[in-house]
């Protein structure tokens, strides 16, 4: 095995200790290892030609994240947004710890967590490409249950902020994606609200 295909596998190794099942066709599977590798296809459909720093940090994006729930932090916006940046750094940890055992050097390991935690996205393009990945898969995997308990106009106010971090070529594979009809309205109608003056 390649040490891409021994970090992923324990990657997926503590993601399938996830307590949290969903569904996929009939079969229940650990939520968090459903998602990481839902993340390696849509990387590899948009993508193909990533880098290994790249394609580490998708399959890792939610590696472990159950062990910090949302509710250990206050409910409200403040709360939040310190629950997600602080998710993003045990994240990057935990991907590290996986990454040192597997033989990464200590450059490599350091690059996977600023990958992980998406930094400065805006002018990185390989983190780019990472939150496009995160992006997409919430597009094409979570928004319909998402609008199936959200008000319309809320669902079309959460894509114009998903889509107002996204580059244009992951706008652009979004539109390509087969989405439920109500996810596909919102959609349109949050790309028509972004294209606003």
């Amino acid at each position: 095995m390649t040490n891409l295909e021994t970090a992923y596998a324990l990657i997926d190794e503590a993601n399938a200790r996830d307590p949290n099942l969903i569904s996929d066709g009939g079969a229940s599977v650990p939520a968090e290892l459903f998602y990481g590798q839902r993340m390696t296809a849509m990387l590899a459909r948009v993508y193909p030609d990533a880098s290994d720093d790249v394609r580490l940090a998708v399959r890792a994006q939610h590696i472990r994240r159950w062990e910090v729930p949302r509710a250990s932090y206050p409910m409200d916006r403040p709360g939040y947004l310190r629950w997600r940046k602080d998710l993003g750094r045990k994240h990057a940890e935990w991907a590290g710890e996986i990454l040192e055992r597997v033989g990464y050097s200590a450059e490599q390991v350091a690059r996977v967590g600023a990958l992980v935690r998406k930094e400065n996205f805006r002018r990185d393009a390989e983190a780019q490409a990472v939150e496009d990945i995160a992006s997409l898969v919430f597009l094409a995997h979570y928004a319909a249950d998402f609008a199936a308990k959200h008000p319309p106009e809320k669902v079309v106010s959460i894509l114009v902020k998903t889509l107002a971090k996204m580059s244009d070529e992951g706008k652009a594979a979004a539109l390509t994606l087969d989405l439920p009809a109500p996810v596909r309205a919102a959609l349109d109608a949050a790309l028509l609200a972004a294209a606003a003056p």
